[in-house]
């Protein structure tokens, strides 16, 4: 038995906080490398996004290239292997950074989308709210040219499209109101909605542990639970490839791909725990 099958195995319920790592052999490309360094620019600001329309135009016309493979990602053995933890009944609360909605697709349903979804917009005024694929379909159908064009994946649904102007990118309003049309994700220096910080308090206060999946855990709002869960002695293990900025709290380290790490899930039979 290896060490992590000791750690879950010891520690019935269990909080779960998952990152981009588990979503790469899904075809979505993760943030950093090793060192918990970005490997390109980071993500659009909320600031730019709700007060520059020419970002706004860069930020849609990458996303309408980049929606087309994002948008059809299927789950991977690794989030069928957390909803397999679920299914036996060891998971408290699933918090996941990811926008995907992988880990629903996979099964799991105790799932707090701590960043949000991708698959949904949402107007900054009236809250008028659109599936991201009838919002594609509005994005095409005013810039069939862009329609035509491929580029390389970038993280969360984005695509690399540098060298084009974006200033004739026709990005619709609100069908309701007029207003901002924005994904309804949390984007760099946007808040994360109070509840779902409660919530997830909540469920690592429960828990037995935590398991982190995939994260480096440089983004405060993720680390945040790690460092406060660590603080009131629950035992922490991490499951990722490099550094995380939590390393000073694990008690455990599973430096190794996610689906490697966690196959033993998979492949031995189900044990429902009380």
């Amino acid at each position: 038995m290896t060490p992590l099958q000791q750690f879950i195995e010891a520690h019935p319920r269990l909080f779960v906080l998952t990152g981009a790592g588990c979503s790469t052999d899904s075809g979505i490309p993760d943030y950093r490398d090793r060192d918990g360094h970005w490997k390109r620019p980071p993500p659009v600001n909320y600031a730019a996004f709700m007060h520059e329309p020419a970002t706004r135009q860069r930020y849609w016309a990458r996303s309408m290239v980049g929606w087309r493979r994002f948008g059809s990602a299927l789950p991977n053995t690794t989030h069928h292997a957390l909803a397999e933890l679920e299914q036996r009944g060891q998971v408290e609360l699933l918090v996941t950074q990811n926008v995907d909605r992988l880990h629903q697709h996979a099964g799991s349903e105790r799932v707090l989308d701590l960043h949000g979804r991708l698959d949904e917009v949402r107007c900054m005024s009236c809250d008028w709210r659109l599936a991201r694929r009838a919002f594609q379909r509005m994005l095409v159908e005013r810039n069939p040219a862009w329609a035509q064009l491929d580029a390389t994946d970038a993280p969360d649904g984005d695509a690399d499209l540098e060298g084009h102007d974006f200033a004739r990118f026709d990005v619709p309003p609100c069908l309701h109101c007029g207003g901002i049309v924005k994904p309804d994700v949390v984007f760099f220096g946007e808040a994360v909605p109070r509840e779902r910080v409660e919530a997830a308090t909540r469920a690592w206060q429960a828990a037995d542990a935590v398991l982190v999946v995939g994260s480096s855990l440089m983004v405060y709002s993720g680390y945040r639970f790690v460092d406060a869960a660590a603080r009131a002695g629950k035992p922490v293990a991490a499951v990722t490839l490099g550094r995380t900025r939590a390393d000073a709290l694990l008690t455990l380290k599973v430096d190794a791909p996610c689906h490697e790490a966690l196959a033993f899930l998979r492949e031995q039979p189900r044990r429902v725990m009380n």
